[in-house]
């Protein structure tokens, strides 16, 4: 198409499909570089069709955007409490870490509500200089006769705006980044589902039932019963006057199991340990999201001709099993993406052999280092056994080595390996105890 013949034609340094934290950071950081940007989110206002996450941690890539944002962002508190609790049929067991560090700036985490935490982002990127388009979807690119990526289509009339550059932000089942070429579609295996309510509650009961100091926050995660077996976990964190309860659940396993997920949160919040949890709160609100946990091996194409890909978009989520970490993963693309970006506008090259710099700054950077790291833990979590079998030898181990009985006790390994013999073969216990001891202690 030649650009004379569109009467609307805009031409921008960069358009950025999505403004969630990645895309946000992006268009703020390219904003205050002198560039002329264009931000696209499907909503009405950012945020609002995206719910994932709850803890924010820290990020060194928004602190230089932003100095000291914790002081004026909606941050709801700053976790100081982390909890893993493991549940059987009839028995928990649970695991604690408090750090007053953590409630020092700057602060190692904060839980967010994401529809205020994403619109006051891109306001922050409005008043940089960003140009803002909600209620708009990006349905296509614009190529050039080399098939290079000069712009996209949307879904207003006449709604063609072009760019050197498309920062591609739209999430984890990424159209944009399909039509582009650069990956397929993800295996769902790979894909696991949230669920989640915000739950209002007085200041003073939440702090009192959990206790929590002034701004301080808890992050309390579930594993084993609280899935009814199917292959995910639970998440229980605070915020300044409601709580963000919520399970996950590989979408394969809940139709194996034949559970939806809202049933599946249903019945989280049913179980006896929870109700305490939860009593005498209000629901706020209901949402739902899709979260890549296929981990570096999930990680597509990044770059192409005059197109990037940042974000749950890129499949950049790091999943250990005792944490799932998107958002600064999602901000430390989107930071990198600009400085790429930058150094394009600057060479005027949009091409993919210049661009091809986003993959190798993402592999210097924490984003692909931490989930190199950690891939092994992808093997892991893919293993049912870690569902349902474990925390039951767990869980039932720990509750008879405090029993008393009035027979003599049996030291902790009789104990566990009981267990073992009544649930799984020795044989396979030893080659999963050898598979996580790998993941844990070796790269």
């Amino acid at each position: 198409m030649n650009l004379k013949d569109n009467k609307n034609y805009e031409k921008f340094d960069v358009i950025i499909v999505g403004a969630g934290p990645g895309g946000t950071t992006s268009a703020l950081a390219l904003a205050k570089a002198g560039l002329k940007v264009a931000l696209f989110e499907r909503g009405e206002l950012p945020g609002q069709k995206n719910v994932s996450g709850g803890i924010l941690h820290y990020s060194e890539h928004l602190d230089r955007l932003i100095p000291q944002f914790w002081k004026e962002a909606p941050v709801e508190r700053y976790v100081t409490k982390y909890k893993t609790t493991v549940l059987s049929s009839k028995t928990s067991l649970s695991f604690s870490l408090k750090n007053d560090e953590f409630g020092k700036p700057p602060y190692n985490g904060y839980t967010v509500l994401r529809p205020k935490f994403d619109k006051w982002f891109a306001m922050k990127a409005q008043e940089a200089g960003a140009l803002l388009i909600p209620e708009t979807t990006v349905t296509d690119f614009i190529f050039d006769k080399d098939k290079k990526i000069i712009g996209v289509k949307t879904d207003r009339e006449d709604g063609y705006l072009y760019s050197d550059l498309v920062i591609v932000a739209d999430g984890v089942n990424s159209l944009l980044s399909k039509k582009a070429g650069l990956r397929s579609d993800f295996i769902p295996e790979k894909i696991s589902v949230a669920a989640k309510e915000v739950l209002e509650i007085p200041k003073s009961v939440l702090e009192n039932r959990f206790n929590l100091k002034e701004n301080e926050g808890l992050a309390h995660l579930f594993m084993g019963e609280a899935t009814q077996g199917v292959e995910g976990g639970a998440f229980l964190y605070t915020n300044k006057t409601s709580l963000s309860i919520g399970v996950v659940g590989k979408l394969t396993s809940l139709q194996e199991c034949k559970i939806s997920i809202a049933d599946l949160l249903e019945k989280f919040k049913n179980l006896n340990m929870i109700k305490e949890l939860i009593q005498n709160t209000t629901i706020k609100g209901y949402s739902g999201h899709l979260i890549p946990e296929g981990g570096i091996g999930m990680v597509p194409k990044l770059y192409g001709n005059g197109i990037l890909v940042v974000g749950d978009a890129a499949g950049l989520v790091c999943t250990t099993g005792l944490t799932i970490e998107g958002m600064n993963f999602a901000i430390g693309s989107g930071a990198v993406a600009a400085d790429v970006a930058v150094s394009s506008k600057k060479a005027k090259d949009f091409s993919e052999r210049f661009l091809s710099k986003y993959g190798k700054q993402l592999r210097e950077s924490f984003v692909l280092s931490d989930l190199k790291a950690y891939r092994k833990f992808t093997g892991i979590l893919e293993n049912p056994r870690i569902y349902n079998v474990y925390p039951s030898i767990l869980c039932e181990t720990v509750s008879n080595f405090y029993k008393v009985d009035g027979k003599p006790k049996r030291n902790i390994r009789s104990l566990l390996w009981k267990q073992v013999k009544d649930k799984v073969s020795c044989l396979t216990f030893i080659k999963d105890a050898i598979q996580i001891a790998r993941a844990i202690l070796w790269k």
